[in-house]
């Protein structure tokens, strides 16, 4: 039985905890030694065992009185807060300087029934410098960054479900490097308290999961304010994004967006090609302006204590946010605001529902000094709006490919629902 399967049947009743839980660490010891997803921690399986016996089993005796996430193993990105574990945020800052209240999305899963598995490994805060996970598909290839651990976990089988964050592409490139769904909500939707910032003004606290249904089953238990009323009828209007932000990505991606795009109008979808982002080069050039000004005043008193314990390019990063004005700060703002204000028009004037494009500029890369370029995440993360990595097939290589799909602001409820559909068209071999 796959990760799923066993969760159901723990939370059936079908298995008891302890036979429940021996699964999950044999499959576990089996893929963990070769992916290094999680951070080592001591007795983790009897940890465990006590937690679903003592604690879920004990309060929830009956099965048709269990929560909606019932023993569903959760990997969690190192930079969350979680009672009873470390924080090191894949840095080599004193540990003591990390710790913090737990994170309000780790909380509301637990509320839901979930069991932590264990801390997954993280870029150095959650920005560039690479830890030491492997592509579960390819371990001589990235698994992407920042929320590689997380992506990874859930790309090998080991849990259904893991937290990362987003504050260029570290959810939505992994899970399209890795072969996993991936939510990232409309900013803000899911809370950010608890977490360790890269920089407030985009940071997304979302999850992996490894398909449309079981994210469909999480979404309600980790957002604030789901709605589970939505109803919709018929097929989205798709819109694909032409011009220089498309460009970018490899000609082997376009090839395999184009095939999607194909498969998508044959089974009824009706896609327009729209130009936007004419001023790519600006966008990108904002998005830098205010991630490394935030970084800067996020680690201004640590950086003071500990600058010789940072990487070079989180070093690079806060140098030069350091050097930002006020008044340049302001503008790369309210650039973001029209930004945003573009994109919603353009939408309403094309009847656009959602827009799908390839969710990296190609596979993930071969070796495990870089973890891939965001590029292809950047404005849907700047803009704040939902955005979900659909798995589509994989390469001659065996590394699996992606489509990125983006819904409007406050839209989750609906891309999630028409996900299910495109789901299935893209998976289809």
């Amino acid at each position: 039985m796959d990760q799923i399967q066993l969760t159901h049947a723990f939370r059936a009743g079908e298995i008891t905890a302890s036979e429940y839980i021996s699964q999950v660490e044999n499959y576990f010891s089996s893929r963990e030694p070769s992916v290094h997803a999680f951070l080592p921690e001591e007795n983790r399986f009897e940890r465990l065992r006590k937690e679903a016996d003592d604690d879920l089993v004990a309060r929830f005796p009956s099965p048709g009185t269990r929560p909606p996430l019932f023993g569903m193993m959760v990997g969690v990105k190192d930079i969350f807060h979680v009672d009873g574990f470390v924080t090191q945020a894949g840095s080599q800052l004193p540990s003591n300087e990390l710790q913090g209240t737990e994170a309000e999305s780790v909380t509301r899963l637990k509320q839901a029934g979930a069991l932590i598995l264990g801390k997954t490994v993280t870029t150095e805060f959650a920005y560039f410098t690479p830890g030491p996970t492997r592509n579960p598909h390819n371990s001589a290839h990235t698994p992407g960054g920042s929320s590689s651990g997380s992506a990874a976990a859930v790309g090998a089988g080991m849990c259904s479900l893991a937290l990362g964050t987003q504050t260029i592409g570290s959810l939505i490139r992994p899970a399209a490097f890795c072969g996993t769904v991936t939510l990232k909500p409309t900013y803000e939707r899911i809370s950010r308290n608890g977490v360790i910032p890269l920089s407030p003004s985009f940071d997304h606290i979302g999850f992996f999961t490894p398909d449309i249904s079981t994210a469909k089953q999480v979404a309600p238990s980790i957002y604030k304010d789901w709605n589970n009323s939505i109803s919709l009828d018929g097929k989205p209007t798709i819109g694909i994004p032409e011009g220089p932000y498309l460009a970018l990505a490899s000609d082997y991606a376009l090839t395999c967006f184009n095939t999607i795009c194909k498969s998508l109008s044959d089974a009824g979808y009706e896609l327009r090609r729209i130009p936007v982002m004419s001023d790519f080069q600006y966008i990108r050039a904002h998005h830098d302006i205010i991630m490394s000004c935030d970084a800067a005043q996020v680690h201004a008193d640590w950086f003071k204590k500990y600058e010789n314990l940072y990487s070079i390019k989180l070093t690079d990063l806060i140098h030069r946010g350091q050097k930002i004005t006020s008044i340049h700060l302001q503008d790369a703002l309210q650039a973001c605001d029209r930004f945003r204000k573009q994109i919603t028009q353009t939408m309403n004037e094309h009847n656009i529902d959602l827009w799908i494009c390839p969710p990296a500029i190609g596979p993930a890369p071969k070796g495990l000094d870089s973890t891939g370029d965001p590029v292809m995440n950047l404005p849907w993360t700047q803009i704040g709006f939902p955005a979900i990595n659909l798995p589509a097939g994989k390469n001659e290589e065996g590394l699996p490919m992606g489509l990125q799909v983006i819904g409007n602001w406050y839209t989750d409820e609906a891309l999630l629902a028409w996900a299910e559909d495109i789901e299935r068209i893209v998976s289809t071999p």
